[in-house]
């Protein structure tokens, strides 16, 4: 459920008409439902009533400060893949005690400003980043608590580029080296071992493959114990997927999956840390576009938007789906046409759709992109100069800019011509 809804033919952000938002903001832009996001959020965290648990929100899918102190203040932690991402955490208010810091390429300086500033634990992916984070807590004289993630090569059935739990994949220690890795981690000094981390893709419809990787955790975390590691923490990862269209089968609820991971190792008395982006933020955002123009071709017709690929990339990176839907509803019944849909961008793979069929639109109307909260504005850029476009969040009837339209002068302030020329 999202708060994107048609009222007398109109579209809304929960009290807020979308068309309102465009004549003050331009288009194109991002607009998010703080109870969307809040009804998200909550649904995990009730699915796991009853156990020692956080839900760390995967800021990956969308960083912007307002999102993360608004999920903050509701009792979220915080899962992030750099740096930047911590300093944003940090920013928003997050406290240092509910960041998990997770990703392949650690540097010895992200190390150094979350042991000063305040973690929560780190997601150890490799031997040579145990060493180094080793070195770093050492030369800090402090102590930095670890998992270790481990690889339990299971096929997550999803898109190939964000699988990350088969034995081809760049993440975490293959299961079959766990032991042998902690008996490492517990020699080094400066590190203090606290559990267990798995996360094996995005975008999951099944709970199978969440089930697999679990009763593998399960069964190690009684190894590492037997070997002597005190196991507290089980971090396992997110991933739970979203309907991008309404006619899709809906994936697991997320009832669904705490029941899951209750069953396969809630007897093991750790608490339990869960990592989703995708299902909190995917269908708590719409972008919406303006029609430019409208263009016959030879053997189809387009529709020229003023979004582009730089705006939303996961169509042309990963041939991903959106419903597109005009912010003024179209009557019922109506005739409706295919259209490619399309950005300006001068490449072939600024498009959006091919043949998608839409009722009658015209040049000045507004359309918006469903399920484009998660993955939409973090991965934005400013090809061929086109500004970054504004995020605007919504709670009841009031609306602010969380991110403003840069101008093009200050996009072009931050070249730096040198002296020689």
């Amino acid at each position: 459920m999202d708060h994107f809804l048609y009222r007398d033919g109109e579209l809304y952000a929960e009290d807020v008409p979308i068309a309102a938002i465009a004549a003050q903001v331009g288009t194109p832009f991002y607009c998010y439902s703080s109870a969307t996001l809040l009804r998200h959020y909550r649904l995990f965290d009730d699915a796991l009533e009853g156990t020692d648990h956080l839900v760390c929100f995967a800021m990956k899918s969308a960083s912007n400060q307002a999102i993360l102190k608004l999920l903050a203040d509701a009792g979220a932690g915080m899962d992030v893949v750099s740096g930047g991402e911590y300093a944003r955490a940090r920013a928003a208010g997050v406290p240092g005690d509910r960041i998990v810091f997770s990703g392949v390429g650690k540097t010895r300086d992200e190390m150094r400003m979350a042991l000063t500033d305040g973690i929560r634990q780190f997601n150890v992916e490799s031997e040579p980043e145990m060493h180094a984070l080793s070195e770093v807590a050492t030369s800090l004289g402090l102590t930095a608590p670890i998992t270790v993630r481990i690889n339990p090569d299971v096929d997550a059935k999803t898109h190939e580029k964000i699988s990350t739990g088969k034995k081809g994949d760049k993440f975490g220690i293959p299961i079959s080296r766990a032991r042998e890795v902690y008996a490492l981690a517990a020699s080094l000094p400066g590190l203090q071992v606290i559990g267990i981390d798995v996360h094996i893709g995005s975008q999951l419809t099944e709970l199978e493959p969440f089930e697999l990787a679990y009763q593998k955790v399960a069964e190690l975390t009684e190894q590492l114990r037997a070997d002597g590691h005190t196991i507290t923490r089980l971090d396992l990862g997110g991933g739970l997927g979203i309907p991008y269209t309404r006619s899709n089968q809906a994936p697991p609820l997320p009832t669904e999956y705490g029941a899951l991971i209750k069953r396969t190792v809630g007897h093991l008395g750790c608490e339990i840390e869960i990592e989703p982006g995708r299902l909190i933020s995917g269908n708590a955002g719409i972008m919406v576009s303006k029609v430019i123009y409208l263009k016959s071709g030879e053997d189809r017709d387009f529709l020229i938007l003023d979004g582009a690929m730089n705006d939303l990339t996961r169509p042309a990176m990963y041939g991903a789906y959106h419903d597109i839907i005009p912010v003024i509803e179209a009557e019922p019944g109506v005739d409706q046409q295919p259209f490619d849909i399309v950005g300006p961008v001068c490449e072939s793979g600024d498009t959006f759709a091919k043949g998608r069929m839409m009722p009658p639109v015209a040049a000045g109307d507004l359309v918006a992109f469903r399920s484009a909260g998660a993955y939409g504005a973090v991965m934005s850029s400013e090809y061929n100069t086109r500004p970054l476009i504004p995020e605007v969040l919504v709670q009841d009837d009031q609306f602010a800019v969380i991110r403003a339209r840069p101008t093009f002068d200050d996009i072009i302030k931050r070249d730096t011509i040198p002296p020689w020329l």
